[in-house]
């Protein structure tokens, strides 16, 4: 599929910034000047179920190569730059040829959840946040390798090398085996902070398994040039020869340059998963597990609360009610002022913030009373809450939270989504222009590649962040304490 909001290029340089996602590989062509998008492409993914979600890495190739190909041919020769902006945490094993030995498991797989309470155990929650800024859980990446070691050893006995998601697009773009700080830090065995591979860390996880030689990638700074584009991956997205590639990065710190988040901004990002998460000068450490201490993609921290539930509730709970997405906002926001007692606990895939893998979603406080509107509004308060809740985490832990406050993500769509938040937090929420914020700033990226200019200065001149202000219109900060009465 493919979408041209802009027509005439004019001979302007074009750059391609890459969301490849659990759901989408989304391609986004702008112009290197101004920004301006000229065209956009986007292919599937196989859908997923946890707690088993893994995916065979060579359908993101497939995508990415089907989303490219679908630009208009004007497009595609304008290319000078591209950089990939890919899901975070998942685990692709490849052996000596490049063939994945087994289906990459993906950030939302649940199924490590004994190896990521081992893992703390045998360490300590305080000292594995000290050694590398986060705690494990399910969805960090070195759990899962934990998994592959306690239950398919042979696995890693063939595996030549150990790649994120978007690492093995750059690789299959450059030939180049390298990633970034941002998805680094998320993997469980690197620290950002001293810019080193803790190998203890992955000794703990690979305990028993004999023959282990997987290589990690390189790790490239904000501005390092992964490679260009090979003759085979030119030929297959139908793009020049000589493309460069930029270093890529996790989907998360890819959003946090789409938005040009500057210190104290807030994010609260709504797709498959939710995230909220704020840029920051220094890097945090919480022992509770809460927040996760990443790095962000421009050299500085991006500390981030993930959870597993956000718009796959609202989805479930329009399903129930015969309706569409747009279709329960506008139910949800006909009963602001009458909500009821009725609480939706949004944990339908179990949740990774906080963490209770083998949790379910529940409803409760219902009555005879209760009406489909009051249930769509307590799913949309459901998923906010345990937001709003992970923003007061960052707080908690040092990073500075009283800037803007934006919502980004498929879920920003949504009219309900976006009055709510403002209504939940009490603050003016601030809706980008650019829906793609991922995509957005996987092209920043590359265009930071191709001009030698600074992530900030790109970010000004195509006045990123800009967007609609929503603000509240009712005080519904006291409904987040029915929330917390129900999880608790």
């Amino acid at each position: 599929m493919s979408d041209t909001p802009h027509a005439g290029l004019l001979g302007a340089a074009l750059i391609l910034g890459v969301d490849s996602s659990t759901q989408s590989t989304k391609v986004e062509a702008r112009r290197l000047d101004t920004g301006a998008v000229v065209a956009r492409g986007s292919a599937p993914h196989p859908p997923t179920w946890p707690p088993v979600s893994e995916q065979d890495p060579r359908v993101w190739c497939d995508a990415l190569v089907a989303a490219c190909t679908s630009l208009p041919a004007d497009v595609r020769s304008a290319v000078v730059a591209i950089s990939v902006g890919g899901q975070q945490h998942g685990l692709v094993l490849l052996d000596g040829e490049g063939e994945p030995v087994r289906p990459a498991k993906l950030w939302n797989d649940t199924t490590s959840a004994p190896q990521a309470d081992a893992l703390v155990a045998a360490l300590s929650a305080a000292r594995w946040a000290e050694a590398v800024g986060t705690v494990p859980v399910p969805a960090i990446t070195i759990t899962k390798l934990a998994w592959v070691a306690e239950h398919e050893p042979s696995a890693l006995t063939r595996t030549a090398r150990v790649m994120l998601p978007h690492d093995y697009l750059t690789w299959r773009l450059t030939g180049e085996h390298v990633t970034d700080r941002g998805d680094a830090s998320g993997t469980g065995w690197y620290d950002s902070v001293s810019d080193t591979v803790r190998e203890d860390l992955l000794d703990l996880a690979l305990t028993g398994v004999a023959g282990w030689s997987g290589a990690l990638p390189r790790v490239l700074g904000p501005s390092d040039v992964a490679g260009q584009l090979t003759p085979g991956a030119a030929a297959a997205l139908d793009l020049p020869v000589g493309v460069v590639v930029g270093p890529g990065t996790g989907d998360n710190m890819a959003a946090a340059l789409g938005l040009g988040l500057a210190s104290g901004d807030v994010a609260i990002s709504l797709g498959t998963s939710g995230t909220a998460f704020a840029v920051s000068a220094t890097p945090t450490r919480d022992p509770s597990g809460a927040v996760a201490g990443f790095a962000s993609a421009s050299g500085e921290y991006l500390p981030l609360v993930c959870t597993l539930n956000a718009t796959k509730v609202t989805d479930a709970v329009a399903r129930w009610l015969g309706v569409d997405a747009a279709g329960l906002a506008e139910l949800a926001l006909a009963t602001v002022d009458d909500p009821g007692e009725v609480v939706v606990v949004p944990y339908f895939d179990g949740e990774r913030t906080p963490n209770r893998p083998d949790a379910r979603g529940s409803v409760v406080g219902l009555t005879p009373s209760t009406g489909r509107e009051q249930l769509a509004l307590a799913a949309h308060d459901g998923v906010l809450c345990g937001l709003l809740d992970g923003a007061d985490a960052l707080a908690a832990v040092g990073a500075s939270t009283g800037g803007r406050l934006f919502l980004v993500g498929g879920g920003a769509r949504s009219a309900a989504y976006r009055q709510r938040l403002a209504d939940l937090s009490g603050r003016p929420v601030v809706v980008p222009e650019a829906e793609e914020a991922v995509a957005t700033g996987a092209a920043l990226q590359a265009a930071v590649i191709a001009t030698g200019e600074s992530s900030a200065d790109i970010a000004v001149r195509w006045h990123l962040g800009a967007g609609i202000t929503v603000d509240p219109v009712t005080d519904a900060r006291a409904r987040r304490g029915d929330y917390t009465a129900a999880i608790t």
